[in-house]
């Protein structure tokens, strides 16, 4: 089959966008803003975020454009440290922090005029769908969390993911170590075998994912707080309305089964056929478009 993939948040007919700021724990984030051209009223509104280390203008773009070409108001912002965002150090993927800027952007969504307060979701694909999960579950401004290609890890699916208890351990001291926040690794790469993504599709891709804007980087600092996060820890507080999009081919099916068998929460799934994978969930255009319109359903209903 033939891989048509959408181009990382290209002009799409009927939408408008806008570059935004926002303040997240001091820091000014940037974000961009997403809506139909034409409305009538306060407009229902989606937070979206992507998968780990990268930045608004890829997936979480993509995904913001389509919802805002449904209907919807989109965020789509870089987290702090991140891509045009400030905050120092730089390039840290630290859940926490990430799960602290989704709180501040509902807040500065509900501030909007065209923005209907009483409205607002969550959209969280990948390593974000945890973050995503964690912000609606503890904040009355969200009211739905719909996730695409979850990674819904806990330390001990990380540990095994990352190779066994030992290692996982030297990298979470390695991330310990003074300054180790300097050391910056490269986020992907076809030749550097020390890039923690080392030959991943679509973000060593220069017409998917290795665009100008992505910073390309993981520092070390971020091995800790990564590893040591409990995505599933939210599946007991949650009580919102759940959706997850998948298929058997993405990176890890078993957080998204295990995240399904503990919560309490109402869950709607939207499992593709097995060829999708989970980068192709990130642009490839027959999932895209299945994701959005099953994610615009649900925000509707």
């Amino acid at each position: 089959m033939t891989r048509i993939t959408l181009q990382n948040t290209p002009e799409r007919k009927g939408v408008t966008s806008r570059t935004v700021r926002f303040d997240s724990g001091g820091n000014s984030l940037v974000g961009r803003l997403y809506s139909p051209e034409e409305y009538d009223g306060p407009l229902p509104a989606v937070i979206v975020t992507g998968a780990w280390t990268t930045v608004k203008e890829q997936m979480p773009g993509t995904y913001a454009r389509e919802l805002a070409a449904r209907g919807f108001a989109t965020l789509a912002f870089d987290f702090t440290g991140w891509g045009e965002s400030e905050g120092k150090p730089r390039y840290v993927e630290d859940p926490l922090t990430k799960t602290a800027d989704i709180h501040a952007a509902a807040a500065f969504l509900a501030s909007l005029p065209e923005v209907d307060s009483a409205r607002i979701s969550g959209l969280g694909v990948c390593a974000s769908s945890g973050y995503m999960a964690t912000a609606v579950a503890d904040d009355e401004r969200l009211n739905k969390v719909a996730l695409v290609a979850p990674w819904l890890h806990d330390p001990k699916m990380a540990e095994d993911i990352y190779g066994g208890a030992e290692m996982a351990a030297n990298l979470i001291a390695a991330s310990e170590a003074p300054n180790s926040a300097d050391t910056v690794l490269l986020g992907a790469s076809t030749t550097d075998e020390s890039a923690v993504m080392y030959q991943a599709p679509y973000y060593t891709e220069e017409d998917r994912g290795l665009i100008p804007a992505y910073d390309n980087n993981f520092s070390v600092a971020s091995w800790k707080p990564w590893l040591t996060y409990d995505a599933q820890a939210s599946a007991d507080r949650l009580t919102k309305l759940i959706l997850m999009v998948g298929s058997a081919s993405i990176a890890l099916p078993a957080g998204a089964e295990a995240y399904e068998a503990r919560t309490k929460a109402p869950l709607e799934k939207l499992w593709l056929g097995d060829d999708v994978t989970q980068f192709d969930f990130y642009d490839r255009k027959d999932a895209v478009m299945a994701a959005s319109d099953a994610v615009a359903d649900f925000l509707n209903a």
